[in-house]
């Protein structure tokens, strides 16, 4: 059976995407139930699977820091076999996101740091692993759209 979400959920679930901190007493007021209904919608859309998880983003306290991103295509040896290139990205701690691509390329790194430098170096390690065959990599010239 197929879950569907009804228009109170959608307006939930696009607060708590803006603000995953708000109170359940704001979003009482701005779905117009009361906290514990609101309470149970979460807990339910939860549940459902709906909100998988929460997250942080983490800085050194200065609203204006700026990180540098980098997108990196990663080509592997054996596409079938290259569990290891992704075992050792996941210990790169400045390596946000990685998906497994159809196409040409294998996998699809986001890398941000504070500074080029470690970029480079980070597509160095990268560009070393047992396993990688190739990279490309792109900077980023500004974000956009960041949820």
């Amino acid at each position: 059976m197929t879950k569907s979400l009804d228009r109170i959920d959608e307006l939930l679930l696009a607060e708590l995407k803006a603000n995953s901190r708000v109170s359940h007493a704001d979003l009482s007021a701005r779905v117009n139930l009361s906290r514990n209904a609101v309470r149970v919608r979460i807990e339910r859309l939860e549940r459902d699977g709906f909100i998988k998880g929460y997250t942080i983003v983490t800085g050194d306290g200065d609203a204006a820091q700026n990180l540098t991103t980098a997108l990196m295509f990663v080509y592997r040896h054996d596409r079938m076999r290259g569990g290891d290139v992704l075992h050792a990205l996941r210990k790169i701690p400045e390596v946000v996101a990685c998906d497994v691509m159809t196409g040409d390329f294998d996998l699809l790194v986001r890398v941000e740091a504070d500074k080029a430098d470690r970029i480079r170096q980070i597509w160095q390690q990268i560009a070393e692993m047992p396993g990688v065959r190739d990279t490309l990599t792109a900077f980023a010239l500004s974000s956009v759209i960041r949820k």
